[in-house]
């Protein structure tokens, strides 16, 4: 079964779970992978809480990310999604996006993986469309997963 074909990718949050498409299709590319504009969802875990996101462009490197429900870690996570992002998805102002948060891996640096609190991938539940949306707020680049 295809990618466009699979079955949705279940995602807990606090609002309940969320059916998303298993392709999303990034409004504007991620930053530092222009290139990379159709992303596969695949969940990692049972509990619709780790995700990896696959891109495999024919002219450009494959990359895959590791991304989280951020709510599993942060309970307190509350960002203000920008109205001007939530139009650009195409959501409603009482529809509720579904929100994932990139994993940078341990390193000699960090004795645990981190998580992108200040830019969000937003995620239009009903049809895929997403966007990494660098927040006004004052949350970490890196906070740990620990």
């Amino acid at each position: 079964m295809s990618a466009l074909h699979a079955a949705p990718v279940t995602v807990v949050t606090p609002s309940g779970p969320f059916a998303v498409p298993p392709v999303l299709r990034a409004e504007t590319a991620l930053p530092g992978l222009p290139d990379h504009h159709e992303w596969t969802l695949a969940p990692l875990d049972e509990t619709g809480v780790l995700f990896t996101l696959r891109s495999e462009p024919a002219d450009a490197r494959p990359v895959r990310l590791f991304v989280v429900e951020p709510h599993a870690f942060f309970p307190d996570y509350a960002p203000r999604v920008p109205a001007e992002a939530r139009a650009a998805l195409g959501l409603a102002p009482d529809e509720t996006p579904v929100l994932l948060v990139v994993v940078h891996p341990a390193d000699d640096d960090r004795a645990h993986p981190s998580a992108n609190l200040l830019a969000p991938l937003v995620v239009h539940p009903a049809d895929g469309r997403a966007r990494q949306v660098v927040l006004e707020d004052d949350l970490p680049l890196r906070a740990p997963l620990a």
